[in-house]
């Protein structure tokens, strides 16, 4: 696991979440620690490491 850094797409307020670094493509829905708001969080991980990286409002 890794703590990965990023800005929610509802309130801009810096957040973290732990990242499986042992899956390499992950797609899922999870609330802002801090707004509350759902995120589509979309990433890549190669090697151990994030490649990709994407949070975007749910629908």
């Amino acid at each position: 696991m890794q703590e990965h850094f990023f800005h929610c797409p509802h309130c801009f307020q810096e957040i973290s979440m732990l990242v499986d670094l042992s899956i390499s493509k992950q797609s899922y829905i999870e609330d802002c620690e801090v707004c509350c708001n759902p995120l589509q969080i979309n990433l890549e991980i190669d090697e151990g490491e994030v490649i990709y990286f994407e949070a975007n409002p749910a629908q």
